[in-house]
């Protein structure tokens, strides 16, 4: 089993603690766009969009109006942002886009609501240089690993970390139901089940490290070495 630092476990614990959703003390002093998207207020957005308001105008973390409709679940909100023209990929102070935003909080609905609007799967988000599915495997979000794949998420892309999406659901996993359910898609999906992290360690050897039984059955019949 390979063996990682305590310090950065724990601190790979949630990748989302990277994700910075607006505090009480932002919402209550949001004025404009942001406001409108973090009641979500779609009626009021479509007025002041309309006045001139700028659409991608950001916060002290570089959020735009659309990132506040996803992290506070305003989905009319976010729907009627990305009608009038709101850039579905950009990124917050953190790397951050909507499709991951959505992920990491396991929204389906406005997962794919965000996919529907422009925003790409395809994504290098995060300071991990990862993509939305690999936070989602990390999650154990099975049906958000299921939609991602469904949007041609790149399944071996490598973080800066090392790790694919199926090491994540490993390494990061908890050898539970959810996480089992987003290794089984991203191998039924052509996942390289021999794609090793840099101390060469391969998933099969991973999931054999922690006894997580079912997912080395899989692995095996995957044809994993």
């Amino acid at each position: 089993m390979t063996k990682w630092p305590v310090a950065l476990l724990l601190a790979l614990c949630l990748p989302a603690s990277a994700q910075i959703a607006p505090s009480a003390d932002e919402l209550r002093v949001y004025r404009g766009l942001h406001a409108a998207a973090a009641k979500g207020d779609a009626a009021e957005i479509e007025v002041l969009v309309k006045a001139g308001a700028p659409i991608e105008a950001r916060d002290a973390h570089a959020r735009t109006p659309l990132h506040v409709a996803v992290f506070m679940r305003k989905p009319e909100a976010a729907r009627t942002l990305l009608r009038l023209g709101a850039d579905a990929n950009a990124l917050e102070a953190q790397k951050y886009d909507i499709v991951t935003i959505a992920s990491v909080a396991d929204d389906v609905p406005m997962l794919k609501l965000a996919l529907a609007g422009g925003g790409k799967a395809t994504n290098i988000t995060s300071p991990y240089e990862g993509t939305a599915l690999i936070a989602a495997a990390h999650l154990g979000h099975d049906e958000v690993v299921r939609t991602l794949i469904a949007a041609k998420a790149p399944l071996d892309h490598v973080n800066n970390l090392g790790w694919t999406a199926l090491i994540e659901s490993i390494v990061l996993g908890d050898g539970g139901k959810r996480h089992v359910a987003c290794l089984t898609a991203l191998v039924q999906a052509g996942a390289n089940v021999n794609l090793a992290d840099r101390g060469g360690s391969t998933p099969l050897k991973l999931a054999r490290g922690r006894n997580y039984a079912e997912m080395v059955k899989i692995l095996e019949a995957a044809g994993a070495k």
